[in-house]
């Protein structure tokens, strides 16, 4: 049947005019080619804050969560970011904020359970929130919606339940390293599928036992770096892990951040990964996915002693 921009063919195949090739469908990128953003933490903080991917600098205040939250995480659609759990009056909550205009968040639904400090994952149609502190240590995988506001459903487990974690994003799955399990921190790097919903896998190590943590990711590569160990010396680290998407393997240090660093919040641009905030720090961290190579500091967020915070791209 003929209509209008081309030809449709049974089973909605669309074909573009004067050809026979179905049109291609724009793909998602978890990563960002314009902005980072950190939003919410301590000390008691609603900001949303905003940083360049194309020059280095400072970064702005563009709006406000619906709330002061802290321990928060973050998932980013392509047009929207979300901060989601945390510490607050309701640790249920998660807000949304356009990347179209620097505005503030709305609350757009809920949790299964009220979680502090849980990774954050994004598909090219929902968001993950993994793991978290409720009353002990949780192993919950949450999902929800990115083309409808609505609440989380709980699609599966992680292989041990853990609060701190780092989240990764690729293409087809979210993976979730290191964190706090009873007794002690872990370096186990798990993975789930974003095409069902199912419980997750042990697929690897990161180099060290780890949390109070942050992620990045690459189209190829995930990435952990900062966080707080317990192995002696005990404290922060300045560690950045790398781990392959495209089989499962153990994680190879390829860097360092700027100063050992924890309660951390990480971005993803397409060419750098960036680690922003941490206790007693707002600063901006910038590493490279081309190369394995150390960070640079690139700018300061505009709180002080920005730390527990979410980190979303666009």
């Amino acid at each position: 049947m003929q209509i209008s921009g081309g030809l449709q063919l049974s089973g909605g195949i669309n074909l573009i005019p004067g050809g026979s090739s179905p049109a291609p469908t724009p793909s998602y990128s978890f990563q960002g080619s314009n902005y980072g953003y950190t939003s919410g933490g301590q000390p008691g903080t609603d900001v949303i804050d905003k940083f360049s991917f194309t020059s280095d600098g400072n970064a702005t205040d563009v709006g406000n969560l619906t709330t002061t939250r802290w321990s928060v995480t973050g998932q980013s659609s392509s047009v929207s970011g979300y901060t989601s759990g945390g510490q607050s009056g309701d640790d249920t909550i998660i807000d949304k904020f356009p990347f179209s205009s620097d505005s503030n968040a709305t609350d757009v639904g809920d949790l299964t359970l009220g979680r502090q400090h849980p990774a954050g994952q994004s598909s090219g149609l929902s968001g993950y929130s993994s793991g978290g502190s409720s009353a002990g240590e949780s192993d919950v995988i949450d999902k929800f919606p990115f083309s409808s506001d609505g609440n989380a459903s709980d699609v599966g487990d992680l292989t041990q339940a853990r609060y701190s974690a780092a989240g990764q994003s690729s293409d087809v799955s979210g993976y979730t390293s290191g964190g706090y399990a009873v007794p002690g921190p872990v370096d186990t790097a798990d993975k789930f599928p974003f095409s069902s919903d199912a419980n997750a896998t042990d697929v690897g190590d990161l180099t060290q036992e780890i949390y109070f943590t942050t992620g990045q990711s690459s189209d190829t590569s995930g990435y952990r770096s900062g966080g707080y160990a317990t192995t002696a010396p005990a404290g922060a680290r300045n560690t950045i892990d790398k781990f392959p998407f495209a089989s499962d393997g153990n994680a190879t240090d390829v860097g360092d951040l700027t100063q050992a660093r924890r309660f951390i919040a990480g971005q993803s641009s397409t060419a750098s990964g960036y680690t922003s905030g941490g206790i007693n720090d707002n600063t901006i961290d910038k590493f490279p996915f081309a190369s394995d190579g150390n960070a640079t500091d690139v700018g300061d967020l505009t709180v002080s002693n920005h730390r527990n915070a979410a980190g979303q791209q666009y």
